[in-house]
């Protein structure tokens, strides 16, 4: 490692330490000819300036820190990917806060908003509460929010009541009237409605719609993931009047469905038909209906407004709201009932 110092191109060029700053970082300032003899000063000496130095200087940490609970389920995965894209392409570093608890999140919304490290903040799915917000507002920070609600800043959201609606209207479109629903615990462990409630919602109205009862008998919620969906639709099955479809709340929690059904010994869809919601990389492989949303892009879109804030762009506070359609993906997991 070089131990060139910026004095010592400052010294060889005849200029101040403060000029060779200003030549760095593209100030305009600088004449032309001082500019030249301070440049062949920093290739005749092989300086490096010191990156994190320099970022100081120009009083940007080119960090911006984001805020994901369950960071490693597949939808988060994906939306990271699309954030990352955007960060990279513009020279910023994602520094990673991984919420697992109500705790961790009031911690972080408490200390976060110093901004000592980085330079705006991205939130994923845990929104602020209003007082919240005002202190986030009030420390100056850019913060754009992603599949979460808050008036005061910028979001990129999908309409999760619209999803549910479309999945059980599907079904019930195939000929289906005994509709299961799983999920997530609807009471979310960061007090909040969660998207499983919100899924849960447009299930409910796409029942009453086309006049068929809500039975609780067909309502299960546990704790997320494959193993939880499995017990969740093995006890459907064995009920009384089991039902012909299930819509699970997410893609993984569609996979407990499909084992359980292949350990019932029925057929999908021919026996029970099954749809999921996210549309993540293994659905397609398991040739599974479900409802994309459009995971990556929200992350490139979020990322993206938050570049725009962080160049100096201004938005009114009921705007922009970027709400990213949902589209039902028929695969080969759905069908009409069986005739019995």
């Amino acid at each position: 490692m070089s131990s060139t110092t910026i004095r010592d191109v400052a010294k060889r060029a005849g200029v101040g330490v403060g000029t060779v700053s200003r030549v760095l970082n593209n100030h305009p300032s600088v004449r032309e000819a001082t500019r030249q003899r301070v440049e062949e000063a920093i290739a005749a000496l092989n300086y490096k300036p010191n990156p994190i130095a320099r970022q100081l200087s120009m009083g940007r940490s080119h960090n911006i820190a984001v805020i994901a609970p369950f960071f490693i389920r597949p939808s988060f995965v994906e939306r990271l990917r699309g954030v990352d894209t955007v960060l990279a392409e513009h020279d910023y570093d994602l520094v990673l806060y991984n919420v697992e608890d109500q705790a961790k999140r009031d911690e972080l919304y408490h200390v976060l908003p110093r901004g000592d490290f980085f330079d705006g903040l991205l939130i994923l799915t845990l929104g602020p509460d209003d007082e919240e917000a005002e202190r986030l507002q009030a420390s100056g920070i850019p913060v754009v929010l992603i599949d979460a609600h808050h008036p005061r800043f910028p979001r990129v959201i999908i309409d999760d009541v619209e999803g549910g609606y479309l999945a059980t209207r599907h079904l019930i479109e195939l000929g289906h009237h005994r509709i299961a629903y799983i999920s997530d615990i609807l009471e979310s462990p960061f007090k909040q409605v969660g998207a499983s409630a919100r899924r849960y919602e447009g299930y409910r109205r796409a029942l009453a719609e086309a006049g068929i009862d809500f039975r609780p008998e067909y309502y299960r919620q546990d704790h997320h993931g494959v193993r939880e969906a499995q017990q969740m639709a093995h006890a459907l099955l064995e009920l009384p009047e089991p039902p012909t479809a299930i819509f699970a709340a997410s893609d993984t929690q569609a996979i407990g469905v499909l084992r359980a059904a292949e350990e019932h010994r029925l057929r999908v869809p021919q026996d029970l038909s099954v749809i999921g919601f996210d549309d993540i990389e293994v659905a397609e492989y398991l040739n599974l209906t479900t409802v994309h949303q459009p995971l990556f892009t929200s992350g490139v879109e979020g990322a993206e407004l938050l570049i725009r804030m962080l160049n100096g762009e201004t938005f009114d506070p009921e705007t922009p709201v970027i709400q990213l359609p949902l589209r039902l993906i028929n695969r080969q997991t759905t069908a009409p009932p069986p005739s019995r």
